[in-house]
């Protein structure tokens, strides 16, 4: 869990609000435990829980630079704490080689001093790492399915890609090419 907790703190870039010396008044001798403590515990829970501690450790420095830019944003914005909530990095197979990709959910950034700060009505900013190659793209929600022989990425967007406004449904549905290294997509008319 150390290592874990180590690779964590780098990741989250969270900083302790209690010291580890303070205890909460009122409280039982056994439940005066430190904020340190309490802090590694769910920090430790909550990446295990989203993805391995040993894929934390190795994430990409593509996505290392997001991270970092979204805490530079943070922390001009009064001086607010960064973190990154459960779900924020996810491995999934984007392109259907049966090996997991990386993607950043920007959704699941959090500010202390911005609660919007990473999105809006028009969704917040994903991140798909297929090999050496980043793509982005705002979205409401998105998800991977199988058609036929292409793995799909189909994400909701803003209704105004759609020609209306933001209740208004819409859905772009995304494959790899591989060769070119790029997503593709087509917007066909109805008749």
């Amino acid at each position: 869990m150390g290592s874990m907790l180590a690779r964590h703190e780098k990741f989250s870039h969270k900083k302790t609000l209690v010291p580890a010396s303070t205890k909460i008044e009122g409280e039982s001798p056994m439940s005066q435990i430190s904020s340190k403590a309490c802090i590694a515990m769910v920090a430790a829970i909550s990446v295990a829980s989203s993805t391995a501690a040993s894929e934390i450790a190795n994430i990409p420095d593509a996505l290392q630079a997001k991270i970092d830019a979204a805490e530079a944003e943070c922390a001009s914005f009064n001086d607010g704490e960064f973190a990154l909530e459960e779900g924020s990095v996810q491995r999934v197979d984007l392109d259907g080689d049966n090996t997991d990709d990386w993607v950043l959910n920007e959704v699941r950034f959090a500010c202390s001093t911005a609660a919007s700060l990473y999105g809006g009505t028009g969704g917040s900013m994903s991140h798909f790492l297929v090999g050496a190659e980043l793509a982005s793209i705002q979205n409401q929600g998105w998800e991977i399915t199988q058609f036929g022989p292409h793995t799909v990425l189909l994400a909701r967007v803003h209704g105004s890609n759609c020609d209306g406004i933001n209740p208004t449904p819409c859905v772009v549905s995304s494959v790899w090419d591989g060769e070119a290294k790029v997503w593709r997509s087509a917007s066909a008319a109805w008749e």
